[in-house]
């Protein structure tokens, strides 16, 4: 039992040994707050460790930094700074000072090997630290582009972070872990050097080229695309009609453009037939079928349907370039249905003044024209309406064909038989008839 006891102290101790041995603990007396990252050295030959402070800085302007011994000594002590010349493979003079707190510190550094040494009396203590500066430039340019896609490269040069072994002043050059990536509106999109995008935007867009290391050193660059493509887009509003409601026949469409970059003057609208007529068509004829009722030309035009059924359009934009035509389609999301013709007639009224249901009205859609007939009992015609032209109605159109009178007088009350005849929009006859009951009494 003993001897385990022994054993894990044995191992607690070499434990703590190699712990309190670590780089970061031998240097921990020499530290530079504002610095970026660190790092640690890697002498091929010198067999003692010493921390890097990396500063970021530019290619023009290379960063400067702070460095500050700080010692448990009590009383006064001396603090002389040194700095390593590779040329001369040994430490120089820099500054020295006397001071009888626990600090000293040096700025405006420039990147080299700095070695503080502080006395008291007879007790000397050395540490030393490396400073190096970092920076990049970063640059980007379009090398291809074309109605697929487009793509961007980047280009970026850094600086070398170079330190010596003390020991035989050897170059040695510190490793870097870097990144790329591209960024729109501060999303990063790629995290490749190049980057291809095939879904290009129909507007100029700018994107960033961004370079950095694991010490937060970056430089970014601003790599415009300049658009070639177009996005073809309409909306539509219906005149006169709701577009919740039932569509009929006439109906006047405007068609919105809404697409993004395309070349005025060069957009086309295909108007297609009625879907039921093609498909008829086609089920009986061995040849192609035309499916195009009409190709318009105009920025956003209008169309009027004339006749009833389902109707698709298609929008084709453009847009020219020196090298390149790109072409978008849309194609409307819905089909634009409009309903058949239909005529729908009462079979009570009662014209007694009271303001309620006074007049004959009938109620119809999609018609282009309409006449009506008024029978008695002994089949006597005694009122008629027609209408030859009913283009200026829109929606379900309700009309007063009849206000129970004959000839200016009162009609009398009892039964009568109605005739409704008409032309619908879809080419169909349409007919109606029935009984009226008529009455007067409040």
């Amino acid at each position: 039992m003993v001897d385990f006891m022994n054993q894990k102290l044995i191992c607690l101790f070499a434990f703590v040994f190699l712990f309190s041995m670590h780089p970061k603990y031998l240097c921990a007396q020499l530290t530079a707050p504002l610095a970026n990252g660190t790092a640690f050295t890697e002498y091929p030959v010198y067999n003692e460790t010493d921390e890097i402070f990396i500063f970021c800085g530019t290619e023009q302007q290379p960063a400067t930094g702070e460095l500050t011994a700080t010692t448990d000594l009590t009383g006064t002590k001396t603090f002389l700074w040194e700095k390593y010349n590779p040329q001369a493979a040994a430490f120089e003079f820099y500054f020295s000072e006397s001071v009888e707190g626990t600090t000293s510190s040096v700025d405006n550094l420039s990147a080299g090997c700095y070695r503080v040494t502080i006395t008291q009396g007879a007790t000397t203590e050395i540490y030393r630290a490396w400073l190096l500066s970092d920076w990049f430039t970063a640059d980007g340019i379009v090398t291809e582009s074309n109605c697929e896609m487009f793509r961007m490269e980047g280009s970026y040069t850094t600086a070398d972070l170079i330190y010596y072994d003390i020991a035989d002043n050897s170059e040695v050059r510190l490793s870097k872990a870097i990144i790329t990536e591209w960024r729109l509106d501060n999303e990063i999109v790629s995290v490749s050097q190049n980057f291809s995008n095939y879904d290009p935007p129909a507007k100029n867009t700018d994107y960033s080229f961004r370079v950095l290391d694991q010490f937060g050193c970056e430089a970014i660059a601003t790599v415009s695309y300049n658009s070639i493509v177009t996005k073809a887009k309409f909306s539509t509003e219906f005149v006169d009609q709701e577009a919740d409601s039932e569509l009929e026949a006439p109906l006047t469409v405007n068609f919105i453009n809404e697409s993004e970059n395309g070349d005025s003057g060069l957009y086309e609208w295909f108007f297609f037939r009625d879907l039921n007529k093609i498909k008829e068509e086609a089920e009986n004829s061995s040849q192609p079928i035309d499916s195009i009722e009409v190709i318009g030309f105009n920025d956003s035009p209008t169309y009027t349907y004339e006749n009833t059924g389902n109707y698709m359009v298609k929008l084709v934009s453009k847009k020219v370039s020196e090298a390149n035509t790109c072409v978008d389609t849309f194609y409307m999301k819905k089909y634009i249905f409009i309903d058949t013709a239909f005529i729908e007639a009462p079979n009570v009224f009662t014209p007694n003044g009271d303001g309620t249901n006074d007049e004959y009205i009938i109620k119809f859609w999609s018609m282009k024209s309409l006449k009506i007939s008024i029978f008695n009992r002994w089949g006597q015609r005694v009122h008629f309406w027609k209408s030859g032209d009913v283009r200026g109605f829109y929606g379900t159109v309700t009309q007063t064909v009849w206000d129970g009178r004959i000839g200016g007088r009162y009609a009398s009350p009892g039964v009568y038989y109605y005739v409704v005849e008409g032309e619908g929009r879809d080419g169909k006859n349409k007919r109606a008839h029935g009984f009226i009951h008529l009455f007067r009494g409040k």
